[in-house]
């Protein structure tokens, strides 16, 4: 049996986080980590020398500081570097037909033009005005600031006078973005335009995403000079440096620790039980990184009320996702690609229908280490539109399961063959990823990409629970999908818990106050 002061279940981006932040304020901390690489959903691995990343691709707000993005700030609060390449573009095959588009002001506009008129461009000029108060709204207070416990008082008083500033414009950020762009975009391609970014960065359309997420993205995004980023080594790097700031903070990763139970005593949970029966017990709280859903089965049947438990339970949840990760030869290729290409085939099935968007990642053209000399390393997917129920229950095994690879597989061949079009002799490493490659690997309940939690329907819960000494972050809390989202709940459950004038301290090294 070991002790510490607090255990961790999972090391996805939430729960590295938490816990190198914990180790900064001073806590002991245990990571218990079920697979043998770190990282969750955005962990790297390596095949033929080809270096992967297993899922998220596109980052902003990382080379910089100080950076209204949370991640990049946990990064700054535990003192780790992440060396990145900037960029500003990327390629779009859309029912209309293809074109480059940036991140900035004004590129969009260009597009807008050429494609819709001068109409639709005076429709997103006007959509940017009314954009930017509520970006500055979004802005007014960081997440770091937040807690649950009352030292919220002190950390989010801070804030107070930059809030009340804001304060009606704070209110329509906890809408749906729908409601603000159906007042102002008319033009279709437009409409389509913005549902496809929603659903990209929070696996719903305009009508299910918080107006909160979209406007730090036009902050981010849409400003003079704007870049986007990609970590030096991949996610990988990216894992590496929370990794080793746990680590040089005293914390400690477990890998191949399966927590197979919370252990609860006396209506508090004490601890967790892992697959191989040892038992890490923390003095302070059991904080989990898995999903609501998987989270709940570690829990004692009693250990939770039942109405918490059968809410919990019923917590909508996004679909899952198909990848092919491909290292090919990249002689004769040209030498402008992307690094990224969204593909949509048809506007009126919808962002969300199955095969409908599919997203390229050729991150080797920015990082060439991630690629034998002359090679090419290529990550395809379809972005949570993968329904998880035609996969479930078959045998990974059989050839059932294989026939459906190949076939659920072809429309990422398809949309990479509009870029290179003899895509398939090329190949050296050919990987296709389904939701049980998510569910088995990542212990992703259904394979999900997580909870889909609409806008004005529901809310995103807080990091605590019904039962003491457990705490959550991860993408099933607030303030839900995403990486810049996932960090941002790592630091609140980490915040909860720590003395008041440490977190103030923090807020200050990161340029927060």
């Amino acid at each position: 049996m070991q002790n510490t002061d607090v255990v961790v279940i999972g090391s996805g981006i939430g729960g590295l986080s938490c816990a190198a932040l914990l180790a900064r304020y001073g806590f002991n901390v245990i990571v218990c980590e079920s697979h043998s690489i770190p990282g969750g959903a955005a962990h790297a691995f390596e095949r033929n020398g080809f270096k992967f990343d297993s899922g998220p691709s596109l980052y902003s707000g990382l080379s910089y500081s100080p950076s209204a993005n949370p991640l990049r700030q946990v990064l700054d609060a535990i003192g780790s570097e992440l060396p990145c390449v900037t960029y500003d573009t990327w390629g779009c095959y859309l029912p209309e037909g293809y074109f480059d588009t940036s991140v900035g002001a004004e590129q969009f506009c260009e597009v807008l033009m050429k494609l819709r008129g001068s109409e639709a461009v005076k429709e997103w000029q006007q959509l940017q005005r009314l954009m930017e108060p509520l970006a500055s709204a979004a802005t007014a207070m960081s997440p770091a600031a937040l807690r649950f416990d009352l030292g919220a008082v002190q950390t989010v008083g801070r804030f107070a006078p930059s809030l009340a500033k804001h304060l009606l414009n704070t209110i329509k950020l906890t809408r749906p973005f729908s409601r603000i762009m159906d007042g102002v975009i008319k033009d279709e391609f437009t409409q389509n335009w913005l549902n496809l970014l929603c659903f990209l960065l929070s696996g719903l359309p305009a009508d299910g995403t918080i107006a909160a997420e979209v406007a730090f993205m036009f902050a981010d995004w849409y400003k003079p000079g704007a870049v986007l980023d990609y970590p030096i080594g991949g996610s990988g790097a990216l894992v590496d440096a929370l990794v080793q700031g746990l680590e040089r903070h005293g914390g400690k990763l477990m890998l191949g620790a399966h927590v197979e139970q919370v252990i609860v005593e006396g209506d508090r949970a004490v601890g967790v039980r892992l697959r191989d029966r040892q038992e890490i017990r923390a003095s302070r709280a059991v904080i989990s990184n898995a999903s609501v859903w998987d989270t709940l089965k570690l829990l004692p049947e009693k250990a939770v009320p039942k109405q918490f438990r059968a809410k919990r339970q019923a917590t909508p949840e996004c679909d899952s996702f198909m990848h092919l990760h491909l290292g090919i030869d990249a002689q004769g290729l040209q030498k402008n690609l992307a690094c990224h290409y969204v593909v949509v085939n048809n506007w009126e099935l919808g962002v969300m229908a199955p095969q409908n968007v599919v997203v390229i990642s050729i991150p080797s053209t920015l990082d060439s280490s991630l690629a034998p000399p002359g090679k090419h390393v290529i990550h395809v997917y379809t972005p949570g539109n993968e329904p998880y129920a035609i996969w479930q229950g078959m045998d990974r095994r059989s050839e059932e399961y294989a026939e459906q690879k190949r076939s659920r597989a072809e429309v990422m061949w398809q949309a990479l063959e509009r870029i290179i079009p003899d895509i398939r002799s090329r190949c050296e490493v050919t990987l296709v990823g389904t939701p049980l490659t998510h569910e088995r690997f990542l212990r992703r309940h259904q394979g999900s990409y997580g909870p889909a939690i609409a806008a004005g329907v529901g809310m995103f819960p807080g990091a605590s629970t019904p039962l003491a000494g457990l705490l959550c972050c991860g993408d099933s809390t607030f303030p839900g999908i995403g990486l810049p989202a996932v960090a941002a709940s790592g630091m609140i459950a980490a915040n909860t818990l720590a003395p008041v004038n440490k977190h103030l301290e923090m807020l200050q090294d990161i340029k927060c106050i």
